[in-house]
């Protein structure tokens, strides 16, 4: 599988905001076995996704992702409120936020897409499940959907 890349012949930078370290390495072995050449850069905490984001201290000179894989149960600052931080800023909010999460319930799916998440997808607990999981984000998000330009 080629590697999709973007207009200007960078790789797909990939956001992971994530703090089990279980799932990170998941995420990880999802990649490397899907042959996905993104770029996958992970934070653990709901603060350090916004530094990231905003480019500021350890992160000043962070790459802005086209994609965000984020977790709702996050500590320091919740998944909910770092996708309300980052859909209304002007800059960040053009960026699709997946919502990768354990959790099912109604209320957390419609607070997502409230907070105008483009996606809410429960993280599957079997391995081989997980990988198809993010291939399948990887394929529509990467491969099929229209990114919009890195500001």
């Amino acid at each position: 599988m080629t590697a999709p890349i973007r207009a200007d012949g960078t790789p797909i930078e990939v956001l992971l905001v994530e703090d089990d370290p279980g799932d990170v390495l998941m995420t990880q072995e999802a990649f490397e076995e899907h042959k996905v050449r993104n770029r996958l850069n992970v934070v653990s905490d709901g603060a350090e996704a916004l530094a990231y984001l905003r480019r500021e201290g350890d992160y000043a000179g962070a790459v802005r992702p086209d994609l965000i894989l984020l977790d709702l149960n996050l500590p320091k600052r919740d998944g909910r409120e770092v996708l309300e931080e980052i859909k209304k800023d002007d800059e960040l909010g053009r960026i699709p936020v997946v919502v990768l999460t354990t959790s099912a319930a109604d209320e957390d799916i419609l607070r997502s897409y409230q907070l105008h998440a483009n996606a809410y997808v429960t993280k599957p607990v079997d391995f081989e499940r997980f990988i198809t999981v993010i291939r399948q984000i990887d394929e529509f998000f990467v491969s099929v959907v229209k990114l919009p330009p890195r500001a």
